[in-house]
C-alpha cells in the first residue's frame, strides 16, 4: 500500500497511544495532535494520505475542522474518518454531509479501525488507466482526474469523483444503493447504505448550475440511473 501517512487528532492521550501502536503494528506511519492547532501545524508541515479525527475536541470541535479541511483547496481531498462516540443516524449524516469519508464508533477494535483505513486509502485512488468519457456535454477525464460540464471545470471530491465515473462508465442501467456501495466504495467498505443518498446529493449540487443534475436520476424503490434521457 503506497499511502501510509496518517494524521491522528484525538485529545485523548491513552486513545492515541492505542491507536498509534495499532496503526503502527499494521505498518501505517502515525503522526499525532492533541487539537486542531496542532493538526494545522502537523498539515502544514506534510500532507498525510489520511486523517483520523476525534469529533470532539478543545476549542475547535472535530466536525468543524473537518469542514474546514474541505473548504480549503490545499485539503479538500484528504480523506477524513471520524472517530465518535456519537451513533445517531443525524449525527452519521452530518458528518458525511461535512465531507467526512467514514466513522468509527467508539469504542472501536483495532482490527476494525485498521480495516476501515486501509478500505478508505483504497477508496481514494481511481483507476488512472480508465478511458475518457463524455455524455451529454459532460466530460469526465481518470488520468488528469477533472471533470468538465460544457466547457467548464468541476471541483468535486473524491467519492463524487469515482461515483460520477462510475456512473458515466456504466450509462442506462439501474443501481440499487448496496450494489453502488459494492461497487463504488468496494466490498470490505463499512459504510451504510444512506451513505449512497448524501453522496448523490452532493454530486447533484456540483452538477446542478451547469445544468447536468437531470443525468443522474433516482428510480423510485429501486436506486439511481445515469441517463441523458428523461
Amino acid at each position: 500500500m503506497g499511502g501510509n501517512n496518517i494524521l491522528l487528532v484525538e485529545d485523548e492521550p491513552a486513545i492515541r497511544e492505542m491507536v498509534s501502536f495499532a496503526l503502527g503494528r499494521a505498518g501505517l506511519r502515525v503522526r499525532e495532535a492533541e487539537d486542531v492547532q496542532a493538526a494545522q501545524l502537523a498539515l502544514a508541515d506534510q500532507l498525510p494520505d489520511l486523517v483520523l479525527l476525534d469529533w470532539m475536541l478543545p476549542g475547535v470541535s472535530g466536525i468543524d475542522f473537518a469542514r474546514r479541511l474541505k473548504c480549503d483547496e490545499y485539503t479538500r481531498e484528504l480523506p477524513i474518518i471520524m472517530l465518535t462516540a456519537r451513533s445517531d443516524e443525524d449525527d452519521k449524516v452530518g458528518g458525511l454531509e461535512a465531507g467526512v469519508d467514514d466513522y468509527v464508533i467508539k469504542p472501536f477494535s483495532p482490527r476494525e479501525l485498521v480495516a476501515r483505513i486501509r478500505a478508505v486509502l483504497r477508496r481514494a485512488r481511481p483507476e488512472q488507466d480508465a478511458a475518457a468519457l463524455s455524455v451529454d456535454g459532460l466530460e469526465l477525464d481518470p488520468a488528469s482526474h477533472r471533470v468538465m460540464a460544457h466547457g467548464a471545470p468541476l471541483e468535486m471530491g473524491p467519492t463524487e469523483f469515482r461515483l460520477l465515473q462510475f456512473f458515466m462508465s456504466h450509462p442506462e442501467r439501474v443501481y440499487s444503493r448496496e450494489q453502488l456501495l459494492d461497487r463504488v466504495w468496494g466490498r470490505n467498505a463499512y459504510v451504510e447504505e444512506r451513505t449512497v443518498d448524501v453522496h448523490i446529493l452532493r454530486l447533484r449540487k456540483v452538477l446542478g448550475p451547469h445544468g447536468c443534475d437531470h443525468l443522474v436520476q433516482t428510480v423510485r424503490g429501486a436506486g439511481y440511473r445515469f441517463s441523458a434521457r428523461a
